[in-house]
């Protein structure tokens, strides 16, 4: 893809996972990326083991679950750079196994306020940026999960949402195409972050088994997106799903 200059992106949810995985790659490639999430210290640890100039990689702690501190980090944006060329929507939270007849309000409004409201805000943001900014336009990648497509048990929010973020990548391809704003969604199977650990060790199936399931390494999931950032604002990747060739996804009903 070789390397880029002058374009900044936003990841949220970088102080892990994929989000640093993908941090990682972009920095690699060129890209001036500041990092967002809810702790400074996993922020910072994510540019120091980059080994990236403070120029280059900028944490700024948010949380997208308030509107608030979401505003904040876009101000940041405009003020440090000036422009904004690419937000990659990967924060995201789960209530991880609790079946639906016991899911609290609580609960499910929380992964609501992250995974759904959260990306729409910072994507309305990014938005507002891009349609004024000079040279206009940009890219929105939103993290949508093979749960996007097919859920898993006991799982009903995170699902709900997943489902949702596809609404709102169709949407935004549509109501950016005419000002150069591309959007597309990167849906992930089992890629092996601290998060999905017991994915390696046992997940309860369609059938009702518990099943350890194959992971990937979450660099191959970090070059798709930087791949897909890679692209002339002329090209986009819609959809794309990256997952374990061996995981029970395809038949997972």
């Amino acid at each position: 893809m070789g390397r880029l200059t002058g374009r900044r992106a936003i990841i949220t949810g970088a102080g892990s996972g994929i989000g640093r995985a993908s941090a990682h790659a972009l920095l690699e490639a060129g890209w001036t990326v500041v990092l967002a999430g809810r702790r400074r210290d996993m922020l910072e640890q994510t540019a120091s083991l980059a080994n990236a100039p403070p120029s280059c990689a900028l944490a700024v702690p948010t949380d997208v679950s308030q509107p608030d501190s979401i505003a904040a980090l876009f101000d940041a944006v405009k003020n440090s750079y000036g422009r904004i060329d690419l937000l990659f929507n990967n924060a995201g939270t789960s209530t991880r196994g609790v079946p639906f007849e016991e899911l609290t309000y609580e609960q499910w409004s929380n992964v609501v306020a992250v995974n759904l409201t959260g990306s729409f805000l910072c994507a309305q943001h990014a938005f507002r940026m891009m349609k004024e900014q000079t040279p206009r336009g940009g890219r929105i990648i939103n993290n949508g999960s093979v749960s996007a497509h097919v859920p898993r048990r006991n799982s009903t929010p995170y699902v709900a949402t997943k489902h949702a973020l596809t609404g709102l990548t169709r949407s935004l391809s549509l109501d950016g195409r005419h000002l150069d704003i591309a959007c597309g969604q990167i849906d992930i199977g089992n890629a092996a972050t601290e998060r999905n650990t017991d994915t390696s060790v046992g997940r309860l199936q369609a059938s009702g088994r518990t099943e350890a399931e194959a992971r990937i390494d979450v660099k191959y999931v970090a070059q798709a997106v930087a791949y897909m950032a890679s692209l002339p604002l002329e090209a986009n990747v819609q959809f794309m799903t990256v997952m374990a060739t061996k995981m029970p996804y395809i038949g997972r009903g």
